[in-house]
């Protein structure tokens, strides 16, 4: 075998185990979705065993993520980025990249809507970074009402109640960062900010 792919294979073990830690799943909670023994489990993190097709197709399938994010293949030959549309609450998110625990980044698309929608405001935890990229974004968060335009970044708490829709009936896409808590030692932003270096003065209160 070539030191390459022994590389690879040595860096499986470690690389199941954080995702694991990530995920907050313990040896037991894992054993149970795959029907893998803890043992064999506890082995293959530790790199006391070698991972085979099967192991890797088990877990691949519990964690949701493509084979080759668990063996850290490099990808070659086709270019393409392929993703994996989300279509919830009649909107479409692509995602981009997503760390367990950490930051997701998705595209956001808003379709066209003929008439209004009365806004059904939501609240989670965290923070969300937008940038419009098409359209004009209809933005509300706790008691104020925004227009944010193609070009125009919006920060907010989602810990406040919040809704995003289509200001002008037309379809808009925009991209989202999305942290589940802030890092330590910072504040949570305002309810709504423009975010630094981004354009915004055009970003009004709707009457």
């Amino acid at each position: 075998m070539n030191p390459a792919m022994e590389d690879v294979l040595d860096a499986v073990g470690p690389r199941l185990r954080a995702l694991r830690r990530a995920r907050g799943i313990t040896l037991a909670e894992l054993s149970a979705a795959t029907g893998v023994s803890e043992s064999t489990l506890s082995r293959l993190e530790s790199g006391r065993r070698r991972a085979t097709l099967e192991l890797l197709l088990h877990l691949s399938q519990v964690y949701d993520v493509p084979l080759d994010d668990l063996v850290g293949a490099p990808r070659a030959g086709d270019p393409r980025v392929h993703l994996k549309p989300i279509r919830r609450f009649g909107m479409t998110f692509l995602p981009l990249f997503r760390r367990p625990g950490g930051t997701q980044a998705f595209k956001m698309i808003i379709p066209a809507q003929p008439e209004p929608l009365a806004p059904t405001l939501q609240t989670h935890e965290g923070v969300e970074r937008l940038y419009v990229l098409n359209g004009t974004l209809r933005l509300v968060v706790g008691k104020r009402e925004l227009a944010v335009g193609a070009d125009q970044a919006a920060e907010f708490d989602t810990s406040v109640p919040h809704w995003l829709g289509s200001a002008e009936g037309g379809a808009t896409e925009l991209l989202v960062l999305f942290d589940l808590r802030p890092a330590r030692g910072v504040s949570r932003p305002a309810p709504v900010a423009g975010l630094p270096g981004a354009p915004w003065p055009a970003a009004h209160r709707r009457n």
